[in-house]
């Protein structure tokens, strides 16, 4: 932990070096690094992953605001109505008299970008918690769970809900045929612990699931035949044997972690076989085409930044959102297609078993985050949401004209919402009332700050930090760190944070050797270049082109045998998918399977350019 800490701290000083040379004045202080250094020895990592984002929030929180709230900055000493810390960089933009904002000046954005970058960059650092923090995230998603039980939507909510779901919904939905879904497997982990091959090796059938895919033509999609000791091998659960959905917590950042559920294997390859069918037919809708988008996440993207300057849209984001979705209302969403309701009801998982043994349900919840299906249906919930609360803003009844006039003004891309600013507060009370929470502080309404999708922005511009995930790499068997810190420096090089790129570098070289200049798009290690700078390398008479010798990662494999209708399932399924099959083919597929997340480093040629 020491090293971390040390590391970090070196870290953090070349961006403080790099970030204070962006602005327009000179506003470097020893002061700043100082206090740094000594809040980290006071704090450890935490003053780097959980106060300095703190710090942040509240920055963001006086640009929306357009002045420094007195009950703001807490954690810090103040300089007149501003902070100490940083106080070159913030002064800027906040007179140190009245903490009110400056006339905007061009230099603004940079200066947003520079306090962002040095407050945000350990903010996603992969730590694990601290035990009371991991054991605080289990509770919430208790009580959230508890919270569900009680709650409940006055009928004239529920009703005009359910008259906006059919509009958006209902003639979509109906011409989807559940026999059409065909299921595959997820990549993830399934709560049996089985994982590659093994998972069309079929141990466990829910009963639930048979009406809607049936064992015989979706476990085999082309059969088995019944005398087989596959089919023998394969328990048929009833809903009170049925294994829960297994919940476990995975890093995120040090201030807590995220909590997933690891759902069954049948119940997780049902799950997508649905999930690909509504991802088409929502994101071809008339009422949502381009609305609510799966799979682009451009779209509120360039909104976030085209409103950071206009003020035309607001962004929302909200806290356990999926976990915050009711069962009854996203099923009513489907009621025009009673057996899609059905079907999707028949996957979703009923209970789940946390960490110390403890099995809570019924679930009142749809799902939580695991279910392939949670993504798509907390999208659809939001959006007719929006829909609900911008009709009654507009004081406009429900009827299609209406409906679709008010969606032209609604995006949603999973839990991130832009909608106009005119009705964001309408939004936003709605929301509420349908059980979905806030996060305040990463939702946007007034001022010259938007985030939504990955993407901050200024007043046009964008501000996003590049974030460091792992803690600085030791040795070369830490294949994960090795290549996250060489993406890392070539974005901090991309820019303009030259010590802060060169500082990364040499800890990898030190641990790998010289690094080769490589093109934006290659697979190996090494660094980019604006000044079109090339590695020594070789021809390949073969190929006719330059190549040099690259550190590039390629994934772990162990051997694991699929043979019999396990792999006859596989191949079929392989064949469905033919836009994958040229470029993802392994010859040697049903031999082995690569350990989910694992890489290792080997040295190859690649081609220069």
């Amino acid at each position: 932990m020491k090293s971390n800490v040390s590391d970090s701290l070196e870290l953090l000083g070349c961006i403080y070096k790099d970030a204070t040379s962006k602005c327009i004045a000179d506003v470097s202080d020893l002061r700043d690094l100082k206090t740094i250094r000594s809040r980290v020895e006071d704090e450890g990592l935490s003053f780097l992953t959980i106060t300095l984002p703190h710090f942040c929030q509240d920055f963001e929180k006086s640009l929306a605001n357009g002045y420094i709230d007195s009950n703001d900055f807490r954690e810090f000493r103040k300089y007149k109505a501003i902070p100490a810390f940083l106080r070159g960089m913030l002064s800027l933009i906040f007179d140190c008299e009245t903490g009110r904002i400056n006339d905007y000046e061009e230099d603004f954005p940079s200066v947003v970008e520079s306090v962002r970058q040095l407050c945000l960059t350990f903010k996603k650092l992969e730590v694990d918690c601290t035990p009371k923090r991991t054991a605080a995230a289990f509770s919430s998603y208790i009580e959230i769970e508890q919270s569900l039980k009680m709650f409940s939507v006055p009928k004239v909510d529920a009703d005009e809900f359910l008259s906006v779901s059919a509009v958006l919904w209902d003639n979509v939905l109906s011409t989807i045929n559940v026999q059409d879904c065909l299921p595959k497997h997820g990549p993830g982990a399934t709560a049996e612990g089985i994982s590659g091959n093994q998972k069309f090796h079929w141990q466990f059938w829910h009963d639930r699931l048979e009406p809607y895919f049936p064992l015989i033509g979706n476990a085999y999609p082309l059969g088995i035949a019944l005398e087989s000791k596959e089919l023998q091998d394969v328990a048929i659960v009833l809903p009170e044997q049925e294994r829960p959905v297994r919940v476990v917590a995975v890093p995120k950042t040090l201030k807590g972690p995220r909590i997933i559920a690891i759902e069954p294997v049948c119940m997780q390859y049902a799950q997508q076989g649905i999930r690909n069918v509504l991802y088409d037919v929502i994101e071809s809708s008339k009422f949502s085409k381009g609305h609510v988008n799966f799979r682009d996440q451009s779209v509120n993207q360039t909104l976030a930044i085209s409103a950071s300057k206009t003020g035309q849209f607001a962004t929302i984001d909200l806290s356990d959102a999926s976990d915050r979705v009711p069962r009854s209302l996203a099923l009513e969403m489907f009621r025009s297609n009673p057996d899609l309701r059905d079907a999707i009801d028949a996957c979703r998982s009923t209970h789940a078993a946390l960490p110390d043994g403890q099995v809570i349900g019924p679930l009142e919840k749809f799902a939580s985050m695991g279910s392939a299906l949670c993504f798509p249906i907390e999208a659809m919930y939001f959006y007719t949401i929006c829909v609900v609360a911008c009709l009654k803003g507009s004081d406009l009844p429900v009827n299609r004209r209406n409906v679709y006039s008010v969606t032209r003004g609604i995006y949603v891309y999973g839990d991130d919402i832009v909608v106009p600013s005119t009705h964001a507060m309408i939004v936003l009370e709605h929301l509420r009332k349908y059980n979905c929470k806030v996060n305040t502080n990463k939702t946007f309404v007034g001022g010259y700050f938007r985030e939504s999708c990955g993407i901050d922005a200024f007043r046009g511009y964008v501000v996003t930090p590049t974030y460091l995930r792992k803690v600085c790499p030791e040795n070369k068997q830490q294949a994960d760190r090795l290549v996250s810190w060489s993406a890392t420096a070539n974005l901090f090089y991309k820019k303009g944070y030259w010590q802060t790129a060169r500082l990364m570098f040499s800890k990898l070289e030190s641990i790998l050797g010289p690094l080769p200049f490589v093109s934006e798009t290659s697979s190996g290690l090494g660094r980019t270049s604006f000044l079109g700078m090339r590695s020594i390398g070789r021809w390949n008479p073969h190929l006719h082109h330059f190549e040099i010798k690259c550190w590039v990662p390629k994934p772990i494999s162990r051997t694991d045998l699929l043979d019999g209708y396990g792999a006859l399932t596989k191949s079929f399924l392989k064949l469905e998918d033919l836009k994958n099959l040229p470029l993802s083919r392994d010859a040697l597929e049903l031999e082995r399977s690569a350990l989910h997340g694992a890489v290792a480093l080997t040295r190859r040629w690649l081609p220069a350019l």
